[in-house]
């Protein structure tokens, strides 16, 4: 995946007032269809220290901010290990793909770490994820006629379906619609404006793909060959992860 992310999107994620485990970008610009007027949405997951977990005053699990930066409207949204991590334990495709993501802005050896460990915790439950989202987001475009979300619908549920099939995570809506005639022409004219005019045509395309697509997710579900529940060993793992990384915040 090529995608133009602003050099300054590191500074961003390191003006957040905790230690980052990782950032990147999640949003329009995963998904393949950024427009030039897109904002940037920055996911993170940062680490409260100790002092901040055990004693009376609890630090923010999740921060959120925003703002414009040369132009461009700002979403930042971090949550504490811990959060993101039993968040990562509850079948969340959102923090799966912010986790996944390539578009790396900030690292760190525990962010290498969850990611090795999250294959174990993919299941075949995260079809329930992923068609709750494309119910938002149809329900999203009937009311507003955008073409954003109809272009999120119908990448969630190719998502969502690769995921069953095949255990990969593929947010990229050009690899994913492969083969589908109408998906370089909605992603032309989604990158040209974030809110332009609907092509001729989009509703009824989508009164016809979105039950197909949302079918094969529910078959894709019921013959995955992912497991219903996360790996026993991959859910110690992330356990002994956040414990390890937070004793390190104690002082010696």
């Amino acid at each position: 995946m090529t995608v133009d992310v602003p050099e300054w999107t590191a500074e961003i994620a390191h003006a957040l007032p905790y230690p980052l485990i990782f950032a990147t970008v999640s949003g329009a610009h995963l998904y393949g269809f950024a427009s030039v007027d897109s904002d940037l949405d920055v996911r993170a997951a940062h680490l409260l220290p100790a002092t901040e977990v055990l004693g009376l005053r609890a630090g923010p699990e999740t921060l959120e901010s925003g703002g414009f930066r040369d132009g461009v409207e700002l979403d930042v949204v971090s949550h504490d290990l811990a959060k993101f991590a039993r968040l990562l334990n509850s079948r969340n495709g959102y923090v799966l793909e912010q986790l996944l993501s390539p578009l790396v802005v900030v690292t760190s050896p525990v962010h290498a770490e969850l990611r090795g460990i999250t294959p174990g915790l993919i299941t075949s439950g995260h079809a329930h994820h992923y068609l709750g989202f494309a119910a938002g987001q149809e329900a999203l475009f009937q009311r507003t006629g955008e073409l954003k979300p109809a272009l999120y619908t119908l990448r969630v549920l190719l998502t969502g379906t690769h995921l069953m099939r095949t255990g990969q995570l593929e947010t990229d809506l050009a690899v994913l619609g492969d083969g589908l005639p109408y998906v370089p022409d909605l992603i032309a004219a989604k990158r040209s404006a974030e809110h332009g005019p609907l092509p001729a045509g989009v509703a009824g395309l989508l009164a016809r793909e979105v039950p197909r697509l949302r079918a094969a997710l529910e078959e894709a579900r019921d013959s995955s060959p992912l497991p219903p529940s996360p790996a026993p060993d991959a859910v110690g793992a992330l356990h002994d992860l956040v414990v390890r990384t937070r004793l390190s915040t104690v002082s010696a």
